[in-house]
């Protein structure tokens, strides 16, 4: 084995420990023909297919939901996050994974799954306020907050040619998701998003808790030194695509010359992702589309 397939065996089994793929239970090119959820015709196949933007986004996500304090209070109260942040990275990317790419009965499962943990996320916030994860207008803003920065992202780093009609048919099939999870009253467009957004700001906080978690969010970066340089840029990239109004709550404004350095060097490093990552859960996947068809052609 040569050094150059050495490293990109390294960046790829690091890529895959950190996306939660090693987490196990699912194989994505079985059955054959099975579109699961979406399929490979969809948009959100295309956007949730590539590692890089997806991460970005995904840190921007957290940042974003955390503003909201009754999502805070569930991560406060329920969960290890000062010790395991990598760890829900890794659920929450898994998550994402098994019900974009996988076939329908692991899709489900994953959802019941997720279904049964929220029965007993519940309690009140720091000002009594009550919430449960649960409740359907608090999913609609944990799904709402997610999908916006994922497809922020992919326009951002992967295709910023995407049209308003494909991005309108983002948010409308992803929704299907979320419904499935209990929220109700989606947004389903690129406008109806912009303006959910908007109307939620006067909703959002940032208090001496939500600098806690950001705090360990931000300094969550695996020991890898072959990931650890990656995981900082995505960490400063993810703060990036956040809306202006959210970074200035968050004190987390960026300068201009920051900002050009931060999109450089994720635009740098993006390729050799691409290039490392030969096994991710978007490509088994269409191996399992793929041998579909063919049988069917023979």
């Amino acid at each position: 084995m040569n050094q150059i397939t050495r490293l990109r065996d390294a960046i790829e089994n690091r890529v895959g420990h950190l996306t939660g793929r090693t987490l196990g239970g699912v194989d994505y090119t079985q059955p054959k023909g099975d579109p699961g959820l979406f399929g490979p015709q969809t948009i959100a196949w295309q956007v949730h297919g590539d590692f890089t933007s997806m991460m970005c986004g995904g840190v921007s996500a957290l940042l974003l939901q955390m503003l909201h304090p009754l999502a805070l209070a569930g991560v406060w109260d329920h969960s290890n996050f000062r010790h395991d942040m990598i760890g829900r990275l890794r659920r929450t990317s898994q998550f994402i994974a098994v019900t974009t790419f996988g076939a329908r009965d692991d899709a489900e499962r994953i959802l019941e799954r997720v279904r049964r943990v929220h029965e007993g996320v519940h309690g009140n916030a720091a000002d009594g306020t009550p919430y449960a994860a649960s409740d359907p207008d608090l999913l609609t803003w944990v799904h709402v907050a997610e999908m916006s920065r994922f497809l922020a992202a992919h326009l951002r780093y992967r295709n910023p040619r995407l049209s308003l009609a494909d991005q309108d048919r983002y948010f409308d099939e992803t929704a299907r998701v979320a419904e499935a999870l209990g929220a109700r009253h989606l947004p389903r467009s690129r406008a109806a998003v912009d303006a959910y957004l908007e109307r939620q700001r006067r909703n959002l906080v940032c208090d001496a808790r939500t600098r806690d978690v950001i705090d360990v969010l931000l300094h969550a970066l695996p020991p890898s030194p072959i990931i650890r340089p990656a995981g900082a840029l995505f960490m400063r990239a993810g703060i990036d695509l956040l809306p202006p109004w959210a970074a200035t709550l968050l004190s987390l404004e960026m300068s201009t010359p920051e900002r050009h350095a931060v999109r450089a060097g994720i635009r740098t490093i993006a390729p050799v992702m691409r290039w490392a990552v030969r096994s991710g859960s978007y490509r088994r996947a269409m191996e399992r589309m793929q041998a579909k068809a063919k049988e069917t052609q023979q």
